[in-house]
């Protein structure tokens, strides 16, 4: 049975992680899996071991697990971004950036690169239906969201890419914190939080008429939405 995690980047969201390690090693076993390296890279940073020892734990397991896959001598590298909400996350350190590479690389010769749709996925795209039908109420509501953007290949311009998705400015849209993940044969998609209001911001129209129209197309192929809850 699937299990969802969400707002891994919150308190309460580190605190489901939390409960839901307890008595275990691993999320689907006991040896690491990709469900530990798709839920390792959503965790922004290591947790606190005083506040949660056991995801701490687990965290430096995984970490452990999936540094010895990449034995290159790392220089230290880090993404500054300009957070636009006071609830933007803080930009993961690039360091680890190979945890979304390892699920990536299941099998040298499929080209698919972005994988079908998961489970959680098609639960995100329920919940933005589901948000678009509440909008008869008086008080526009807001919603988080995690989008992934993808590039043509490995040549596209991460930088400029970054700088288009941004350029987009509209009523009831505020970008927040990004980061660049690997994704297979030397192309990085970049994973971006933004918060919109419910009333004014369709995220379907966002990405159909401005994210994958000229002139932004010339650095994006395609965006999807990883994660979609109501705050």
């Amino acid at each position: 049975m699937a299990v969802t995690f969400s707002d891994l980047h919150t308190e309460a969201g580190l605190k489901s992680l939390e409960a839901f390690l307890s008595g275990k090693t691993y999320i689907s076993g006991d040896q690491i899996t990709k469900d530990d390296v798709k839920v390792y890279a959503a965790v922004l940073d290591q947790p606190s071991a005083d506040l949660y020892p056991t995801a701490s734990k687990w965290y430096g397991c995984v970490a452990s697990k999936l540094a010895s896959s990449f034995p290159g001598q790392a220089v230290g590298v880090s993404i500054a971004v300009q957070a636009t909400s006071a609830e933007a996350a803080p930009v993961k350190e690039a360091a680890k950036e190979p945890a979304a590479a390892a699920a990536a690389d299941d099998d040298d010769d499929d080209l698919d690169l972005f994988g079908d749709e998961t489970e959680e996925e098609k639960k995100a795209a329920e919940a933005r239906d589901q948000a678009k039908a509440s909008t008869k109420k008086k008080e526009s509501g807001k919603s988080s969201v995690l989008m992934d953007v993808k590039p043509w290949d490995d040549e596209t311009d991460m930088k400029k890419l970054e700088e288009a998705v941004r350029s987009v400015e509209i009523p009831g849209l505020l970008w927040g914190a990004s980061k660049l993940v690997p994704v297979g044969y030397g192309i990085k998609k970049m994973t971006i939080m933004l918060t919109i209001v419910d009333d004014l911001v369709s995220v379907d129209d966002l990405i159909e008429e401005r994210l994958t129209v000229e002139p932004i197309n010339e650095y994006v192929q395609s965006c999807d939405i990883v994660a979609f809850n109501k705050i």
